[in-house]
């Protein structure tokens, strides 16, 4: 969809990919290609960059199954000819390249090189994805921490924030605690609940909750019903 929009220098970024570097240089470098890197404990959820003895990428590797290279690609790129990209990709396609059935960039970027592609890797300081779960939680942690949260402009009767947090301006919030590292939505309506470490998409509703370490999805709606409960001495309840 993007072929004809594609041509001379560019930069691909995925999207569940944050990252913070240094772009000044970059029109400086002649390089024909870099992609951003950074070492993880365990890289086979990624890809990795194998580096030959010259500095340049040699290869890309998919979802390895070794732990032996622990130099995960970002998905973050640069290409000084766009055009070289579209044509490899073309040959992908055509090969049928795949895994699992999917294509993946990794595959382009390796008939690229065989190509004769000149590619460098530089490492990033700060690399937040979302992939799962528990790495968007933390990416949420992260940017609530570095300039997201709004806490300091929301004061509402009957809410606790404790920062940071975010709620969206069209969130309805009573009667309840948020935060720290909570952000909620658009359009959200809570009552009577204590909601933390969490994300609420918009439109989700939360009623007689408490919530921590939870992903609430868009329009979601989250009640517990009034019950009489009677409980003996050191008991534990979990809902």
């Amino acid at each position: 969809m993007a072929k004809e929009y594609l041509s001379g220098p560019m930069l691909m970024v995925f999207a569940d990919t944050l990252i913070e570097t240094d772009l000044s240089t970059l029109g400086d470098d002649h390089i024909e290609g870099i992609t951003w890197v950074k070492p993880v404990p365990d890289p086979r959820r990624f890809g990795v960059a194998e580096i030959g003895a010259n500095g340049l990428v040699k290869r890309l590797i998919e979802k390895p199954a070794e732990m032996d290279n622990n130099l995960a690609v970002v998905g973050f790129y640069y290409f000084r000819k766009a055009e070289a990209l579209i044509a490899a990709i073309e040959t992908q396609i055509e090969r049928g390249q795949q895994l699992k059935g999917e294509f993946f960039l990794a595959d382009a970027v390796n008939i690229m090189l065989e190509r004769g592609l000149q590619m460098r890797t530089r490492q990033v300081q700060i690399w937040l994805d979302a992939g799962t779960p528990q790495a968007m939680l933390d990416t949420n942690r992260y940017l609530l921490a570095h300039g997201s949260s709004n806490t300091t402009t929301r004061s509402t009767e009957g809410v606790a924030v404790i920062p940071p947090a975010f709620i969206h301006p069209e969130a309805e919030v009573q009667s309840s605690v948020i935060g720290p590292y909570a952000s909620i939505g658009a359009n959200c309506k809570i009552e009577n609940a204590v909601i933390s470490e969490s994300i609420l998409e918009d439109g989700a509703q939360v009623s007689g909750m408490v919530l921590e370490n939870s992903l609430i999805g868009q329009n979601s709606v989250i009640a517990r019903e009034a019950a009489e409960i009677n409980t003996g001495d050191n008991s534990k309840l979990t809902f």
